[in-house]
């Protein structure tokens, strides 16, 4: 009942979500192919400042296969990043530079990460605090090298929040390359889909902000 009335109280503060001015897609697979087609001159071609909301962030409406990434190697990545354990023959059939390196290595910490997000939205579900950083491996903002990949991720930050009853999120990322944009959406999602069965909070819509986005990964410096 407490937890009801905190729920109630979040709905009544209000607001203005100002995403319904960017382009909408119903699913990842959507959202997929739009970035794949505006990028589509390949190379070092960047979009800039790409905004695009999903409606539906379940994993089944997230689990876009390609030839680079078959459902098993989704799994894996998703499972790695989630900073669960898995086997070397995982390691040894999924695990490809082609799919991503260090920039695309979001384990460390994570399930602490996560745990704070979910504390902070039970505690008080109208916090603006629930938030996951991505920026370091383990290094402070003061060593940034940005020739070590390791120091450049690719998401940034995972910004989630209650409104309108459901759980959201917006996510900040520095790159991304439309080819790995299949891995990333499937480890929000099953992210997402982790922190709303513990807050018993049903999935709303995610954000995805894209400051630069190729094609793939043969753009430079990326």
């Amino acid at each position: 009942m407490f937890r009801a009335t905190r729920l109630l109280r979040a709905a009544a503060s209000g607001g203005k979500n100002l995403n319904i001015g960017f382009p909408r897609f119903q699913n990842a697979g959507d959202l997929y192919k739009h970035i794949r087609e505006i990028t589509s001159p390949g190379g070092d071609y960047t979009v800039r400042n790409f905004v695009g909301v999903i409606e539906d962030i379940s994993v089944a409406s997230s689990t876009v296969e390609t030839e680079l990434f078959p459902r098993g190697a989704l799994e894996f990545y998703t499972k790695k990043n989630m900073g669960h354990s898995y086997s070397k023959e995982e390691f040894d059939a999924w695990m490809m530079p082609e799919r991503g390196g260090d920039q695309g290595d979001y384990r460390d910490g994570m399930p602490e990460k996560i745990a704070n997000v979910i504390a902070c939205l039970k505690s008080e579900p109208r916090s603006k605090r629930a938030i996951i950083p991505i920026p370091f491996p383990s290094e402070g903002s003061k060593t940034v090298d940005w020739t070590n990949q390791g120091q450049t991720k690719c998401c940034r930050e995972l910004h989630l929040y209650i409104e309108d009853g459901k759980l959201k999120c917006t996510g900040i990322l520095r790159m991304q390359n439309a080819s790995i944009f299949p891995k990333n959406i499937h480890f929000f999602a099953t992210l997402l889909d982790h922190v709303s069965k513990e807050i018993d909070v049903p999935l709303g819509e995610y954000t995805h902000w894209i400051t630069n986005l190729c094609h793939d990964r043969s753009a430079i410096s990326c």
